[in-house]
């Protein structure tokens, strides 16, 4: 005995759209993956930009300092 052709085409229905969300949580987890190795980059990129500033910083801070005790021997 077969089951009813509704009942096969139903079953055809499903299996398409298991299959459907299955790629696509593929595409989402493919997706995660990228982004959460583009944000580990950026978060290397900020660490290096704010070690940079710091340095930037203090040698304005220095220069500042140097200027100002030249400023007052003269």
């Amino acid at each position: 005995m077969e089951p009813p052709a509704d009942a096969i085409a139903q079953l055809r229905a499903l299996a398409a759209r298991v299959e459907a969300l299955v790629e696509r949580c593929q595409r989402l987890a493919d997706e995660n993956r990228s982004l959460r190795q583009q944000q580990e980059q950026l978060v290397g990129e900020r660490a290096q930009l704010l070690s940079k500033n710091e340095q930037a910083r203090s040698r304005v801070e220095a220069m500042i300092a140097r200027l100002k005790s030249l400023e007052q021997h003269t």
